[in-house]
């Protein structure tokens, strides 16, 4: 008798990984993602303001919602639930762009970041999977990117 097994494999142009270093330490950079306060500090694109709704209760299971609002007065709402949570080292959540309701209006993706310790700084390795399309993959690196560097302005850029 054969076992036969299956693996699920990510399409790798559907993938978007994007690293980073800041010179911060680990505890803070991983705080900017779970603080409320600090969060809508730096998440978004550039020229983007974000609101939390309602409470971000950050551990497994926990649910977060947030409205962005680009400088030209686009609305953007977003909701997820986080997956994992092991402070200061990874967290984990689904990611999902919905309608001013909470309806979802694109396909759930799933977001896991990492921050290693590296001396007194701190290298973030964000991991999105699986999009819809590559355009889709490639909008989100354009935001990720913008809101990297203004984490990077909150806490400190290498």
């Amino acid at each position: 008798m054969s076992v036969e097994s299956s693996l699920v494999r990510e399409p790798a142009d559907r993938v978007l990984v994007i690293e980073r270093t800041f010179n911060a330490p680990r505890p803070l950079v991983f705080k900017a993602w779970t603080d409320p306060a600090r969060l809508v500090q730096w998440w978004g694109p550039h020229g983007f303001t974000t609101t939390v709704l309602g409470k971000m209760d950050v551990r497994p299971g926990g649910a977060y919602r947030f409205h962005m609002r680009s400088a030209e007065g686009a609305d953007h709402w977003l909701k997820g639930v986080y997956r994992e949570i092991k402070e200061p080292e990874r967290l984990a959540c689904t990611f999902t762009w919905t309608d001013a309701q909470g309806n979802a209006t694109r396909p759930e993706t799933v977001l896991t970041v990492l921050f290693e310790e590296r001396g007194k700084q701190t290298k973030l390795t964000l991991h999105q999977a699986v999009f819809e399309s590559e355009s889709a993959r490639d909008a989100h690196n354009n935001g990720w990117s913008g809101a990297l560097d203004r984490l990077g302005q909150l806490v400190g850029s290498a």
